[in-house]
């Protein structure tokens, strides 16, 4: 059994939450890789189920585990979640056994009876829903998420409003395409009493192939900073994860953690049992262990792979940075899927030294394999159009550089 490294007394909140817990704050679980879309920049490759997906009994048995070590909610996700038959029985048990339930969706299965359903008694507000929008208008959301999406997450929003659920999520992956449709996308929300949740485009699964023409460009990192700033100072609803702490060193910290949780606070479970360090970085790489060999809190407990996450970090290069201790060197799975060191700069970062990182590479940099790829095998008709344009290799951060002409210093004009 390894130990965990020893936890320091006088420590600050963020401090202790780098050594780990007893049980992950946030436990992301995809119960499915079934999907009837075939999202662009899908960071789990969804599409085709795997056929050694957990049981339902199975399924209840991690519940059961969940609910003894006082896991108090969950990100189910998928995959569409809502495609496995047994979706809402799994559902509902979990919430009789006081694990609530946060789920992402396409909207697809929420039909006006499903609204009333989750808007019941019955859910007793252990459940969340957040419905997946990656366009303000159906022309930048279909690019990247397939014809006849925007309408479907839009019916589902409506469903949900029309049965009285109280405070739905719009979940956005910000892009290049949609940064400018900040305002847009909060107008929305309040259309329909929802809250937007705003998330980084990370370069896993699907994803690693479209990043280069995705990712927002540096100035819209600034755009996306100062808006976020102005949303939630002022106590506007506006969540993001701590999606976007490589931001903090722009200036003022996001309100969350600003940290990487792999393996300290987040981990993902995936549909065959498997346990990975974050839910970004399902790759053989983060590999924990599986559930179904001793079960999750074993695997949580004493993965030497979270155990290794959960020592002190030396931060790499990134320590010398004056930003260090805001942005504790960014994301650990865009770092991975780029091509770059752990202990190297975010490719975002916002100083400039992820573009110069990936720039020294040059012709060296090699973008690791994906691990397993649950894509559909023939292109149906709810293809992204993205794809279908997409005919030629992505540009590469060294044949346009996305820094040309952008000074991050605001106090520059």
């Amino acid at each position: 059994m390894t130990l965990a490294p020893e936890r320091p007394q006088t420590a600050s909140l963020v401090q202790q939450f780098e050594y780990g817990l007893d049980a992950p704050i946030c436990l992301t679980w995809e119960l499915t890789y079934a999907c009837n879309l075939e999202c662009a920049h899908c960071l789990s490759s969804s599409g085709r189920r795997d056929p050694r997906e957990l049981s339902t009994e199975q399924c209840k048995a991690v519940i059961d585990e969940l609910q003894r070590m006082q896991v108090f909610y969950v990100n189910i996700g998928g995959g569409e979640p809502t495609i496995r038959p047994d979706f809402w029985e799994l559902l509902e048990y979990a919430v009789n056994h006081q694990v609530g339930v946060k789920f992402s969706t396409n909207g697809v299965r929420i039909t006006p009876e499903r609204a009333r359903f989750l808007a019941s008694p019955a859910c007793g507000g252990y459940v969340d829903v957040q419905i997946s929008l990656d366009g303000a208008t159906a022309e930048v959301n279909d690019y990247v998420r397939g014809p006849g999406s925007y309408d479907t997450a839009l019916r589902a929003l409506q469903n949900l409003q029309d049965a009285g659920f109280q405070d739905a999520k719009i979940s956005v992956v910000c892009t290049r395409q949609n940064i400018g449709q900040l305002d847009e996308f909060k107008a929305l929300a309040d259309r329909y009493g929802a809250t937007l949740r705003l998330t980084r485009l990370r370069p896993s699964g699907r994803g690693a192939d479209v990043w280069d023409e995705l990712h927002p460009r540096p100035a819209q990192q600034r755009e996306l900073y100062d808006w976020l700033m102005a949303h939630t100072a002022d106590g506007e609803q506006v969540l993001t994860g701590d999606s976007f702490f490589h931001l903090a060193a722009f200036g003022e910290s996001l309100p969350g953690l600003n940290l990487c949780g792999a393996g300290r606070v987040v981990c993902l479970i995936d549909p065959v049992g498997d346990v990975y360090a974050c839910p970004f970085a399902i790759h053989d790489n983060f590999l924990a262990g599986n559930l179904l060999e001793g079960g999750f809190q074993q695997v949580w407990q004493t993965s030497p792979l979270f155990q290794e996450l959960r020592s002190p970090q030396t931060g790499g290069a990134c320590a010398k940075c004056e930003f260090y201790d805001s942005c504790r060197g960014g994301c650990m799975a865009a770092k991975f899927f780029t091509g770059l060191p752990l202990d190297g700069p975010d490719p975002e970062c916002v100083q400039g030294y992820g573009e110069q990182a990936l720039g020294q590479l040059g012709g060296e940099r090699v973008i690791p394999p994906a691990s397993q790829d649950h894509s559909k095998a023939n292109p149906t008709r709810n293809q992204p159009v993205m794809l279908k344009l997409l005919t030629r290799p992505p540009v590469s951060d060294c044949a346009e550089s996305p820094l040309a002409g952008f000074d991050p210093d605001p106090r520059n004009p």
